[in-house]
């Protein structure tokens, strides 16, 4: 995935703000918490890194081209980082990014959905 298609997908998602920080990442958020980053290896691939439901986890840390997120998962989050394609394409990953949005907005206040228009997400 490049990172023009990484922004479009992130962006065509509802009530969802962009922002480039911690040294140069692409980072995507919803109610003002973070679902998306997209950053770069020393080679100038493009690594996104997601949150993800438990079961989910369990199955990607171990999956080729997938490990789970450095600092996040150290802290018992579960934000898995993709960082080839071998076992997760971009069609699979952009169902992650959409499911990752989704846990995020779960989290959000009912008042803060309702403000945003995703008072029925969920």
């Amino acid at each position: 995935m490049r990172l023009d298609d990484y922004n479009g997908f992130c962006a065509s998602l509802p009530a969802t703000t962009h922002v480039v920080q911690w040294g140069g990442a692409h980072v995507w958020k919803v109610g003002g918490k973070v679902f998306a980053i997209g950053g770069w290896n020393d080679g100038g691939e493009l690594f996104v890194t997601f949150k993800c439901s438990e079961m989910a986890y369990d199955v990607l840390k171990d999956q080729p081209g997938c490990r789970p997120a450095p600092y996040l998962a150290s802290r018992g989050m579960k934000w898995i980082q993709r960082q080839t394609n071998q076992s997760m394409d971009d069609a699979a990953l952009k169902d992650y990014l959409r499911e990752s949005h989704r846990l995020v907005v779960l989290k959000l206040t009912r008042q803060t959905r309702k403000q945003l228009g995703l008072a029925q997400t969920g």
